[in-house]
């Protein structure tokens, strides 16, 4: 059939731990899953706000958005205010993911790090033609 799809220790294999970090990982999978929580809660309340052209129109209404709680304006503020706590998580989540990612890959060599070039070395003078070979 195949190897089973979960195996005993594969995450281990893909994931090594290092000598000073017990779980080498965990804190990237733990950021991760916040990061796609506050990606799905953005795109909800986004979706969510009153455009002009409409949008799903259920964050406001002539009697006043959410069954009558808050007024219209009121329910703009909160969504307004909610997009923009949730970008700001976003970009913090995203800056660190990305500054934790860097650490796992090699600085690649520049070409300013390699040796500095010399001078072109001056041009052989081709050798003399072979003498033609008798039949």
């Amino acid at each position: 059939m195949g190897r089973p799809l979960f195996t005993r220790g594969a995450w281990r294999a893909k994931y090594p731990a290092s000598p000073n970090r017990k779980h080498p990982r965990l804190m990237e999978l733990v950021l991760t899953v916040v990061h796609l929580l506050i990606a799905l809660a953005l795109v909800g309340v986004v979706l969510v706000q009153r455009s002009e052209g409409g949008g799903l129109g259920l964050g406001g209404g002539g009697s006043g958005g959410m069954g009558g709680f808050m007024t219209a304006r009121g329910t703009a503020n909160l969504l307004t205010r909610t997009t923009a706590i949730l970008a700001a998580a976003f970009m913090v989540t995203s800056l660190t993911l990305a500054i934790l990612a860097g650490g796992h890959s090699r600085r690649a060599p520049a070409v300013m790090d390699g040796p500095i070039p010399t001078a072109p070395a001056a041009p052989s003078v081709p050798a003399a033609p072979a003498p033609p070979v008798a039949r």
